[in-house]
């Protein structure tokens, strides 16, 4: 997401009901508007999106839900209310998912970098969902064709994961998904019949 710092502050609550259903994120009372993304962004967040929901359709047993920007996420510790690009809420954490937005820690929080958002995505973003709590946190960067995958380990604090062979990235917190990061930087990206056909391959290898 790109960032442009308001010169207003405001309360948490006010926040809610003027500017949350907007493109604004606020942190510490400060409002924060997202400038307009480029289209590469726009494709990849559908794109995750398609691939993660279709993930849970395929697999009705694991419980989990895919929300996206603006849907807000609230930190307590910093205090903040973010907008991530795509808010992935698994299991019990489900009860914490609210219809004005997700009251803690999501479980898998993906941004998908823009212009003049590479400080935000890999600093302050990657500070406050450590220490809120966000078990992984995926950095999609179309722009230099790189995606870091964060995990929280016992100590609380992010370790960088591995992407394996054919640029896979697996994840523990969901079974029989991965993602292949080199389709990230395809033009086109999957459509929804290649991204059904390969999660099926995953379910039943």
């Amino acid at each position: 997401m790109s960032h442009i710092t308001a010169k207003n502050t405001v309360s948490a609550e006010d926040y809610l009901r003027d500017y949350a259903d907007k493109r604004y994120e606020w942190v510490k009372g400060e409002i924060i508007e997202m400038s307009p993304v480029l289209l590469v962004h726009e494709l990849l967040v559908i794109y995750l999106k398609q691939l993660l929901t279709t993930y849970f359709a395929l697999h009705p047993n694991i419980k989990g839900v895919v929300v996206g920007d603006p849907f807000t996420m609230y930190l307590p510790n910093t205090p903040s209310y973010r907008q991530p690009d795509i808010q992935v809420i698994l299991g019990n954490n489900i009860q914490n998912l609210t219809e004005q937005g997700m009251m803690g820690a999501c479980d898998i929080c993906i941004e998908v970098t823009s212009l003049g958002t590479t400080n935000v995505d890999y600093g302050e973003k990657f500070l406050e969902y450590e220490q809120g709590g966000v078990r992984e946190y995926w950095i999609i960067d179309p722009l230099r064709h790189v995606a870091r995958f964060n995990r929280l380990n016992d100590e609380g604090v992010y370790e960088s994961q591995s992407v394996y062979k054919q640029s896979t990235y697996k994840t523990p917190l969901l079974p029989y998904f991965a993602i292949q990061t080199d389709i990230l930087w395809l033009t086109p990206l999957p459509d929804p019949i290649m991204i059904l056909e390969f999660l099926r391959q995953l379910k039943e290898a």
